[in-house]
């Protein structure tokens, strides 16, 4: 599918790797080549997007970007873009290819369904995945810079402009050729498979997602939020220490205090638009086995009118709060501020709005950016951060998310 979908200026594929987490509907979904399309950065993006949709009852893939806050808040961003998505961008695939268990649908904008098949099913593929030659990488941030820049987010913290931050730093290269991104995202995916993994191409700029977090999905009135925080390291070749990690991971006071912190600035966000009192949290503090990591991860739920629009849920609850803090506007002011690049579509969503006005989006992390145009190759990595944090261990953290992409790199 993928294979055959890379021929294409746009794609978009999702795939949960058979993780079949809560909420999970499709083991991938694939959409190619636009029919329509809708681009925007932060002003009156989400009312572009608004009347897009009313124009095209249709599916609709795309993404967010992290600096839509400026038009939610009265916000701004001065920090470079060297990746350059637009803060939002959406459109009618002219093809939609859903894979199930043992069912393949496939839909077109025409009647060649049966040729677009064949061209799946034919298409050659090599399984033999070429190791990519040693990108070499740059830190934004020096270990002794990253230690004092949490020791002055912790003064803010101390002197109550907020609770929590979640903190990111940027590794690039601005002078690499990428010559197959697509080889690049199956690497990564071997690597690291997680449930919200997406390879998205937009012409000449790529998205190589590995993903284990949802930020969104809706399914008739029913919204959920499932918020990561919490990360500790496995050791896949030690059951007996693998378990034991698991555990400290359930028992961490400081990553549960960090969980919760998030689970009610979700619960807030959802209140605005949700029926009163059907705002819940499902599961509080769930272990889940990733390949490099346990994550500590929540299920937040609401039920929502039948006024309320999709817009109106994203208005609602973006950016997400697993990738800001609380309180979240104050904490996005302070990323500004100490962050030296923008996020990007890094800490933004990709994903779906079906034409039955359902919808899912991941939260993108643990992802390699890349603009082939600019030669310019990103990837950034974060953790929250509290009054009581280590900053050592919230470096160490940070490396710990990157190992996957460090290592499909040959770092």
């Amino acid at each position: 599918m993928l294979s055959w979908a890379n021929q294409f200026n746009i794609c978009c594929f999702l795939d949960d790797h058979q993780y079949k987490l809560p909420g999970h509907t499709f083991e991938c979904i694939l959409a190619v080549n636009e029919m329509a399309s809708v681009q925007a950065n932060a002003g009156n993006a989400f009312q572009q997007l608004d009347f897009f949709m009313q124009q095209n009852n249709d599916w609709c893939f795309g993404h967010l970007g992290y600096d839509l806050k400026n038009e939610l808040e009265n916000l701004h961003s001065k920090n470079p873009d060297y990746i350059q998505f637009p803060d939002l961008f959406f459109f009618v695939p002219e093809t939609v290819v859903i894979l199930k268990e043992g069912e393949l649908v496939i839909g077109v904008c025409g009647n060649n369904h049966l040729a677009v098949a064949e061209a799946i099913i034919n298409k050659s593929v090599d399984t033999k995945r070429k190791a990519t030659a040693t990108v070499k990488i740059s830190s934004r941030f020096s270990k002794d810079d990253y230690i004092r820049t949490i020791t002055a987010i912790k003064e803010h913290i101390l002197r109550g402009d907020c609770y929590e931050l979640n903190f990111c730093q940027e590794f690039y290269n601005d002078d690499v050729q990428v010559d197959d991104p697509m080889n690049l995202y199956l690497l990564l995916s071997e690597e690291s498979p997680n449930p919200f993994s997406s390879y998205y191409k937009l012409n000449d700029k790529y998205l190589l997602c590995a993903s284990p977090e949802r930020y969104l999905k809706k399914t008739g009135n029913t919204i959920i939020s499932q918020p990561v925080k919490g990360t500790i390291r496995r050791n896949i070749n030690d059951d007996k220490v693998d378990a034991a990690h698991k555990l400290a991971l359930q028992n961490s006071a400081k990553d549960r205090s960090e969980n919760i912190m998030v689970v009610d600035l979700v619960r807030n966000d959802l209140s605005k638009i949700c029926e009163e009192g059907s705002v819940k949290v499902s599961e509080l503090f769930g272990i889940y086995p990733f390949p490099q990591v346990y994550q500590m991860i929540s299920t937040v739920s609401g039920e929502i009118g039948g006024s309320v629009s999709v817009t109106d849920i994203l208005k609602a609850t973006f950016p997400m709060g697993s990738m800001t803090g609380a309180p979240k506007k104050r904490v996005m002011e302070l990323i500004d501020e100490y962050e030296k690049t923008k996020r990007g579509v890094f800490s933004g969503a990709v994903g779906y709005i079906s034409p039955e006005r359902n919808m899912d989006f991941n939260v993108v992390i643990r992802s390699i950016l890349y603009n082939d145009a600019a030669r310019y190759l990103s990837f950034q990595t974060g953790s929250a951060i509290t009054y009581y944090c280590n900053a050592e261990s919230e470096y160490e953290e940070c490396l710990l998310k990157a190992a996957a992409i460090k290592k499909v790199l040959n770092q």
